[in-house]
């Protein structure tokens, strides 16, 4: 397993990995995009477990994405009914991921924002604005734009329908669906592209 997962992840965490994965064996499927998530865990028709990450991601979105999961099966195995990112799997993911947070593996820009971060993690990495954009950056150049980074007007590509970004709310952007004249909320990271 761990040679299969050493080509995605950054080189000085693979010991680390191993580790884990040898305390907590999972079967792990390395997938194709998916625009709703960057991983999951699940159990099979087989009783089996099974986490799934997509295979675009970069070596720290990825690392990161595997902890998280790897985080959900710990909680499981220990708890079996509990919320699925309650205060169980918030203990287990900052367990796991602590010996992570180190500039061996990740690059001192993310150090601060990750740590932040573990403080109290969310359902999704998504959810914190910073650590989404300075994870972004290590990207391969996709052609998209976050949807904070475009001016007030401006017309965007969001599943194949046009929008005109508007006015900000709290933590999300109206934007307006050109065809229809519906107004959307978006959050302030998602991913879009400039017309």
């Amino acid at each position: 397993m761990i040679e299969k997962l050493s080509k995605y992840i950054p080189e000085n965490a693979v010991e680390l990995v191993n580790e884990i994965l040898l305390n907590h064996p999972i079967s792990i499927k390395i997938v194709n995009e998916r625009a709703t998530k960057h991983g999951d865990f699940k159990r099979n028709i087989n009783n089996k477990f099974q986490i799934t990450i997509n295979n675009n991601l970069n070596q720290y979105q990825f690392l990161l994405t595997l902890i998280h999961e790897i985080a959900h099966f710990v909680t499981f195995k220990q708890y079996v009914r509990v919320k699925p990112h309650g205060i169980e799997w918030k203990r287990n993911f900052q367990h796991l991921m602590l010996p992570f947070i180190s500039p061996a593996i990740f690059p001192q820009n993310l150090l601060p924002l990750l740590a932040n971060y573990i403080k109290n993690p969310k359902a999704s990495t998504g959810s914190d604005v910073k650590l989404t954009y300075a994870l972004k950056q290590y990207d391969e150049n996709s052609g998209k734009s976050f949807i904070f980074e475009l001016q007030h007007g401006s017309i965007f590509l969001f599943k194949d329908k046009t929008f005109k970004k508007g006015n900000k709310r709290r933590t999300r952007y109206e934007c307006v669906e050109m065809n229809s004249k519906r107004t959307y909320l978006f959050n302030q990271n998602a991913e879009v592209e400039t017309l």
